[in-house]
């Protein structure tokens, strides 16, 4: 069971993910009309219920500071030292904010999904989440039980042999701990899905914690945890603290055989590892790819990509000499630990504890309400967002994002046309793969089709597994298939934004066009500072350092020459020791190479939102708004998106995973490279945003 982890990376868009801003799938549905969500005409939205949005305002700046010394504190440091992280969230910010509103308004969705028994559809599914989620008091009365038949089968597992079958047949349900199964778009041929076996089965967040000699304390903390999930499962307290440390150990075994988060981030070739099942089976003479294939109900492939080869060779060894005791403790622990948030008190408590409150500083769990809407868009989000899209997506808005897009990729086919380092040769092609972009804005033209998923109210947790096991075999239903290019990979109502270089797509959901990224009602620069900064730089990602090496048609290639790869190098090895040299705590240096991609879509969207905003404003007087000009309110709209805090704890975890840099160096990182900054805020030569000569970054 994968439900709450342990480290299964979802694959249909892992790659995407990697590569994106900041996300799984039978044959879809007829196409519905995405203009009229299918759902009743009786959902209403209480405006007055919702919390506020973040827009940029002038009585926010501290001018006590100089925007060319401290660019970050002069737009952000006042507002953030008003507003303290609340206790349920371990960051706050713009996105968060975004993130409480359109929580608020799924919250009032569910609520009347949940009231209509008679409901159908995908009205069903989101009331019979809602209503059985906010059910504590059935919950607590049901505890283990929802999840006994699974810790049964697992009791009798003795042989290795009945081990492998059991991976076989959970996996099946989606209940795979061990390794990530789905499909993947083929990089040879990205018009076709195949199916790709990766890496997975730890309950720590990255390999490196059970190494690291830094993360000694949280590897100590999850040995305790672990203790504490058998003991709650009805393991005797001695027999589960000496159960503890062999997890651990099996675990340190799978860690040292699996890449890093930061090396995954940096080499998307590593998803892509095209084998037979012949020689697969070479590879792991203890688990049969043949017979995995077989059990899943798929027919057996010409390929398939097996990721991280070296990790399922170390799993057939352990299925030769680790007894079948240990794998009993293993799977147990885990198949309660992913259940645990839908669980009784107890484990809830104890999860929270562990990976809320121990790895990120989080004080308080947030309410049930917040909780259960997380596990309804994991498992139904689309569902959910048919309902979304209806009350809370002015029609007005898609229309302005779409002259928004329009107005960057213009902008983005004149930088590249200009470049001074690209050959005429690679320039050509780059254009090839800007006329290829396919923008989404808003919400799905057609609907994913949620026909065969059976909820109830009976049991939380029944709904949570009934879900992973649809979307598991929605998702490996499509290796051997056509690639449907209609498909999302996040929910209308998330508040982020990806590019997906299989599809060589930009997209953009509804949740995130609001203040202060967007408002249909704001000036140029403050939609151009904000939203069309996120446009350029999801377009700037489809030429970083890992979508560049993806065509126009999402084929992996190489359509460089030689010198230009090499020119391109060179100036992404200064933005990582830009990066490299911010200090984000005492001795704790943000990785310039873990966040490379994400800092080149950044320094080239910004770029590029800024020729947009002069063009679309050119022949205009400058209002000189509240006693700033227009470039300056572009760049501190820009800033007021990247207005963020973070628990020390939170902090520490994203270095080590996210491949996003802290907030706070990204307001100032990419300004800091162009000298239409310096310009705006009158900045002289040597102070710190102000990068000059050989330290100033130009990429795109």
């Amino acid at each position: 069971m994968s439900l709450n982890k342990p480290q299964v990376l979802v694959l249909s868009l892992a790659v995407a993910a990697s590569l994106a801003a900041c996300a799984k799938k039978e044959e879809a549905a007829p196409a519905a009309d995405a203009a009229k969500p299918a759902q009743p005409a009786a959902y209403t939205l209480d405006e007055s219920k919702l919390p506020g949005v973040n827009r940029f305002a002038v009585a926010d700046l501290d001018t006590t500071k100089n925007a060319c010394e401290d660019f970050g504190g002069y737009v952000n440091g006042k507002w953030l030292a008003a507003n303290p992280i609340p206790g349920d969230r371990t960051s706050w910010g713009a996105f968060e904010m975004l993130a409480e509103r359109s929580t608020a308004v799924q919250r009032q969705l569910a609520e009347q999904a949940a009231a209509d028994k008679a409901a159908t559809g995908v009205q069903k599914i989101v009331g019979d989440f809602w209503a059985t989620g906010m059910d504590e008091a059935k919950i607590n009365q049901q505890g283990l039980a929802p999840l006994q038949s699974r810790l049964d089968a697992i009791a009798a597992l003795d042989t290795q042999e009945k081990v492998a079958d059991y991976l076989r047949t959970s996996a099946a349900k989606g209940e795979n701990v061990l390794f990530g199964f789905d499909s993947l778009i083929d990089y040879d041929d990205p018009t076709m899905n195949i199916g790709v076996a990766f890496q997975g089965g730890l309950g720590l967040p990255d390999s490196t914690y059970y190494s690291d000699p830094k993360q000694k304390e949280k590897l100590a903390a999850y040995e305790t945890h672990v203790a504490k999930v058998l003991e709650l499962s009805g393991v005797p307290a001695a027999d589960a603290a000496k159960q503890a440390k062999d997890v651990v150990a099996f675990e340190t075994r799978l860690a040292k055989a699996s890449k890093s988060r930061a090396e995954i981030s940096r080499d998307s070739k590593l998803y892509f590892n095209p084998v037979t099942l012949a020689d697969a089976d070479k590879l792991t003479p203890n688990f049969p790819w043949t017979k995995f294939f077989e059990s899943q109900g798929l027919a057996v492939p010409a390929k398939f990509s097996l990721a991280i080869p070296a990790f399922h060779a170390e799993v057939s060894k352990m299925l030769a000499d680790v007894p079948a005791a240990k794998w009993q403790t293993y799977l147990r622990f885990h198949t309660v630990d992913g259940a645990s948030p839908y669980l009784s008190d107890a484990f809830v408590n104890e999860n929270f504890d562990f990976y809320n409150k121990t790895l990120r500083g989080q004080k308080e769990i947030k309410e049930r309400g917040k909780r259960v809407l997380e596990a309804l868009n994991g498992g139904a989000g689309e569902a959910l967002g048919q309902l979304y899209v209806k009350v809370a997506f002015p029609a007005d808005s898609k229309a302005r994002m779409e002259t928004l897009v329009q107005n960057l990729r213009d902008s983005l086919k004149t930088r590249i046309e200009n470049l001074d380092w690209m050959s005429d040769e690679t320039k050509k092609k780059a254009l090839d793969k800007w006329a290829a972009f396919t923008p989404k804005i808003g919400y799905p033209d057609k609907w994913r089709d949620w026909t065969g998923l059976d909820t109830s109210r009976d049991s939380y947790l029944g709904n949570v597994l009934a879900a992973q096991e649809f979307n598991y075999k929605w998702d490996i239903g499509k290796i051997g298939k056509p690639v449907d290019r209609t498909e999302w990979g996040m929910p209308p109502q998330m508040v982020n934004a990806y590019y997906n270089p299989s599809m060589n797509e930009i997209v953009f959901p509804a949740a995130i066009l609001q203040p202060p990224f967007f408002d249909p009602k704001a000036t140029d620069e403050m939609n151009y500072g904000g939203i069309g900064a996120v446009i350029g730089h999801e377009m700037t990602h489809g030429y970083d350092d890992q979508g560049r090496l993806f065509g126009p048609t999402g084929k992996f290639e190489d359509w460089w020459a030689e010198a230009d790869a090499k020119g391109f190098s060179g100036r992404t090895d200064k933005l990582i020791a830009q990066f490299n040299a911010y200090e984000a705590a005492p001795g704790l240096h943000v990785d310039g190479s873990h966040t490379l991609g994400e800092n080149i879509a950044d320094l080239g969207g910004l770029n590029t939102a800024y020729d947009a905003m002069k063009k679309a404003t050119a022949g205009t007087p400058d209002p000189n708004t509240d006693g700033l000009t227009r470039d300056q309110r572009f760049f501190l709209n820009f800033g007021t998106v990247w207005r963020r805090s973070f628990t020390d704890d939170e902090l520490k975890y994203r270095i080590t995973n996210d491949e996003h840099a802290p907030a706070n160096f990204r307001a100032i990182g990419a300004p800091s490279n162009m000298p239409a900054f310096a310009a705006a805020f009158s900045c002289k030569p040597g102070q710190p945003m102000v990068r000059e000569g050989d330290k100033q970054v130009v990429i795109w």
